[in-house]
């Protein structure tokens, strides 16, 4: 029998410190994430960031906390009942990190008869600190727990054509009739080397500001998140008939220490009104859900300095969520895939 993960970020399960505290070591511990050797990253983690982080954290947390929970479960949750609904199959829920956890996921499936997953990480770019590790821990988890169960992967689908048409309509649905002066497509960033590392050609060219490094469809690019950014984006500003001169890609998130993916959405954001650029449109495709990084660092973060800075308006574009053609679309590819074994067509816009 065959059943679906859907697998999301997590978080932690309440806005306060004793609770942000094991949810921020969990994450910053994953060796994908912070990719220095245990001892050093426990220092770091443990002896440094756990020290402040939490509270900062919980802080922030505490801004964007609904009276149902957290945003990213409540509208994952919310997410998961449609694409139920539409699916032919058992679709169970999972997070990386906190609850539900994606053990709990496999096992809520195993008890249902199914032993054929196709495991759904809802990311649509690849990532080692987000994609990666979500397919290394399903796998050791399978091993251990579940080895007469396997495992097909959703890979990246940052160009498929039907994400591409449900981002761009559900885009155009939150900008309406918003006269913005630039769009900017804001993703999660990370540091260089984890583009690099994922890169199993070593043929990855240099990184330059407004170009892609990577051609599409290269062995090079498949796993290369940047890439992956810069094509969704083309993609979008295509299909919405956006001239080049009126978007611009970032990279939001960065943490002190290494080279992360630049340009930055803050310093870009922050400087736009000296250049004139007085109303902006974010929208942040890294994410299919919206979440602290998209609710507090851009909605109201990035809002607030862009305004203190000289701007004059500030749209954020909520993400897909739990969107009517967002959800159809990833019913279709499970159905497809119970249906053939492809999750999806090889074809791409």
């Amino acid at each position: 029998m065959k059943g679906v993960l859907l697998v999301n970020l997590g978080s932690p399960e309440s806005p306060t410190p004793q609770d942000v505290k094991p949810y921020l070591d969990e994450f910053l511990m994953d060796k994908y994430v912070i990719d220095v050797p245990y001892l050093l990253r426990a220092l770091l983690v443990r002896g440094i960031i756990l020290r402040k982080r939490p509270e900062n954290s919980a802080e922030a947390y505490q801004k964007i906390w609904t009276p149902e929970g957290s945003p990213l479960i409540v509208l994952s949750k919310k997410m998961h009942e449609k694409v139920k609904k539409e699916a032919k199959v058992p679709v169970a829920l999972a997070m990386r990190y906190g609850k539900p956890s994606i053990e709990t996921g496999l096992q809520e499936l195993y008890d249902q008869g199914v032993r054929e997953v196709l495991l759904f990480p809802l990311y649509p770019q690849y990532a080692m600190a987000s994609t990666l590790t979500i397919l290394v821990l399903a796998e050791e988890i399978r091993k251990k727990k579940f080895p007469d169960m396997t495992i097909t992967d959703v890979p990246a689908f940052y160009n498929q054509p039907d994400y591409i048409e449900a981002l761009a309509n559900s885009m155009k649905k939150h900008l309406g009739n918003y006269d913005y002066d630039k769009l900017v497509f804001s993703y999660h960033g990370i540091p260089e080397r984890h583009v690099r590392k994922t890169d199993a050609t070593k043929k990855h060219k240099k990184f330059e500001t407004d170009k892609m490094c990577c051609e599409v469809g290269t062995p090079e690019a498949e796993f290369c998140y940047r890439t992956h950014c810069y094509e969704t984006t083309r993609l979008v500003a295509e299909k919405l008939q956006i001239p080049k001169d009126k978007y611009y890609v970032t990279f939001q998130s960065r943490l002190a220490g290494d080279k992360w993916l630049e340009p930055y959405t803050d310093i870009v954001l922050n400087n736009y009104p000296k250049q004139g650029i007085r109303k902006v449109a974010v929208v942040t495709p890294a994410f299919v859900t919206d979440c602290l990084e998209t609710l507090e660092e851009i909605a109201i973060r990035a809002n607030e300095e862009f305004i203190e800075n000289g701007g004059e308006s500030f749209l954020t574009i909520p993400c897909l969520n739990d969107d009517d053609q967002w959800c159809q679309v990833v019913a279709n590819w499970i159905n497809n895939w119970e249906q053939n074994g492809q999750w999806i067509s090889t074809t791409t816009t």
